[in-house]
């Protein structure tokens, strides 16, 4: 299964939402991110968003153009953004402030070597940080992308990525 597949088969309500998906897959130049970093962020979103077809699409879009240590990156930039979207959110959130001056105690050293540039890391963990709706972490993320001369059009684009594989998957869900 394709994107273009995935596509197909969401209804008439999903016009805007094949468009979006069309033109971000089709033209990856476009959004400013290299093949590494837009199918690594669409792999992350993918395992983040956690539907099979969804995922099984973009894997197909993915192959060929992506080695399997993005794919592995991508996994792990999925898994510890579930648990660091969950926490941080929570210190951000939480109106007592003590929590903010606790350790963490979570163990995530796969950020420190996650086995692609750490800057198409923080993209992918800034795209699942989004979707996960974690202000504190995308705060993190943005600065890190910034601070390693990634594009504002680049981290627009895997916001964006995040946005229209969401609202695919919601589509699917109602067609």
């Amino acid at each position: 299964m394709t994107i273009s597949d995935y596509k197909s088969g969401l209804g008439s309500h999903s016009k805007d939402t094949k468009l979006n998906l069309g033109n971000l897959f089709s033209n990856v130049a476009a959004t400013g991110m290299t093949d590494i970093q837009f199918y690594g962020t669409a792999l992350a979103l993918a395992y983040s968003i956690n539907d099979a077809e969804l995922t099984k699409a973009v894997e197909a879009e993915a192959e060929g153009k992506v080695e399997a240590n993005v794919i592995e990156a991508a996994k792990t930039a999925a898994s510890l953004m579930a648990m660091n979207n969950i926490y941080y959110r929570f210190i951000h959130l939480s109106s007592d402030k003590q929590f903010g001056k606790m350790p963490a105690g979570l163990r995530m050293n796969a950020m420190a070597n996650p086995g692609v540039d750490k800057a198409d890391f923080e993209l992918y963990s800034l795209a699942v940080s989004a979707l996960n709706g974690c202000g504190m972490c995308i705060d993190a993320h943005v600065k890190t992308l910034l601070e390693h001369s990634v594009s504002a059009q680049a981290i627009q684009s895997s916001v964006k990525l995040a946005a229209v594989l969401n609202a695919a998957k919601t589509a699917a869900a109602i067609s």
